[in-house]
């Protein structure tokens, strides 16, 4: 199920960048390829760059694959075959580190439901626009460029253990990379042999769960591809952030709106502080701007069961379906990841960019394995794991 990467291409730095969907504004996408040029984002995204701005995602293909041709000829990536890649990612200040292992995972393991046999657990909806988008990526360049972030379920303490010990031993980085957080994100190619060996059955040791790159593993299937990329990391190495909204503009006013939930069954209360997250499950918070900031306790479900009364799911279907009547895919629905503090979506708001932020506590890690237990899909954009695997460090060929 877990094999190397038969054709890959390792960076020898200045590539790494933030996946193509982990961005709230599509404006940052352009300043980061503006002031990087060999930012794999220039790949990922080509349409966002400053010279191809205007153009369609179809349109702006050929230069992504010009960009990846002259990131190859101009040395910014060696190639590499039959390896796995350790993967060390350190906070800044910090002694805790995060592991992983690079890796292709055979696509047909992938499982979204408990009656199709399979390993790799996808469990999140997706939006079929940017699905359709990856596919149109891997066929005009033949790389893949972004992986998928499996969690490793069955063995997950001992490869922790094992990731750390190699990483350890294995000396100088052969790249390193450091994100907007201050993280430095570090690779070791690692050949054919017994540890490879090794690594790789413990990766593949148990049911793999898609902790972020649920689009990137649906495009592998969709597109026909026998394996896609994978970073394989454990328990201890994530934890889950807040993952808020951003509506840009209401079809109706902001009383209307506190009105119609009302009517629904949920409870409202004004708030006199700063915007922030809530500490807990069970209730959402509402920012209007102006200081207008609303705690909703919304209606759950008796009848339903974990994943339908999951505060995402709630938001998702009271808050946007029935109270202003959007579809979750609608354009003037931002999905802000934990990147973006509480503050940030605030003075949007502010800002007159948007008209309202909905802030919703995170996901608890037990809710996450209780829906993937019993094989259910979560809430779209519900798991904002962190820290996420930076794109661009290792492309596999295909």
């Amino acid at each position: 199920m877990v094999h190397p990467i038969d054709r890959a291409w390792i960076t020898t730095g200045g590539t790494g960048a933030q996946n193509y969907d982990e961005f709230a504004d599509d404006a940052e996408i352009t300043a980061i390829i503006a002031d990087n040029p060999r930012s794999a984002l220039g790949i990922e995204m080509p349409h966002r760059a400053p010279e191809s701005l205007g153009e369609s995602f179809l349109d702006a293909l050929p230069a992504a694959v010009r960009r990846l041709g002259e990131a190859k000829a101009d040395g910014s990536y060696t190639p590499a075959q039959g390896v796995a890649v350790l993967y060390r990612i350190t906070e800044p200040a910090s002694e805790a580190a995060a592991y992983g292992l690079w890796c292709t995972v055979d696509t047909d393991q992938i499982s979204t439901s408990a009656d199709e046999p399979g390993l790799v657990i996808r469990n999140e909806d997706v939006f079929i626009a940017k699905v359709r988008e990856r596919v149109a990526l891997a066929e005009a360049t033949g790389h893949l460029l972004s992986p998928v972030l499996l969690l490793q379920t069955g063995r997950g303490e001992e490869l922790h253990a094992a990731l750390a010990a190699a990483t350890e031993a294995a000396g100088a980085p052969a790249a390193t990379d450091v994100d907007g957080a201050g993280r430095t994100h570090a690779i070791w190619p690692v050949p054919p042999g017994s540890l490879q060996a090794k690594l790789l059955a413990l990766a593949g040791g148990g049911e793999l769960v898609v902790a972020d790159g649920n689009h990137r593993s649906l495009a592998a299937q969709t597109g026909g591809l026998p394996r896609f990329l994978a970073v394989v990391t454990t328990p201890a190495s994530v934890a889950i952030q807040p993952y808020n909204r951003l509506v840009s503009e209401l079809p109706t006013t902001v009383d209307e709106l506190l009105d119609r939930l009302r009517a629904a069954g949920a409870a409202v209360g004004a708030v006199e502080e700063v915007p922030r997250v809530p500490g807990g499950g069970g209730m959402i918070r509402l920012y209007a701007g102006g200081g207008r900031l609303y705690d909703v306790r919304l209606p759950g479900d008796p009848g339903g069961d974990v994943v339908e009364n999951l505060d995402h799911a709630l938001v998702e279907r009271v808050v946007l379906r029935d109270a202003l009547g959007l579809d979750p895919g609608d354009k003037r629905i931002t999905y802000v990841g934990g990147d973006y503090p509480a503050t940030w979506l605030a003075a949007e708001v502010d800002a007159g960019r948007a008209e309202l932020a909905v802030l919703i506590a995170p996901v608890t890690v037990d809710e996450f394995v209780a829906v993937n237990l019993a094989r259910r899909k979560m809430p779209r954009k519900s798991t904002w794991f962190t820290p996420k695997a930076r794109a661009g460090l290792v492309l596999a060929q295909l």
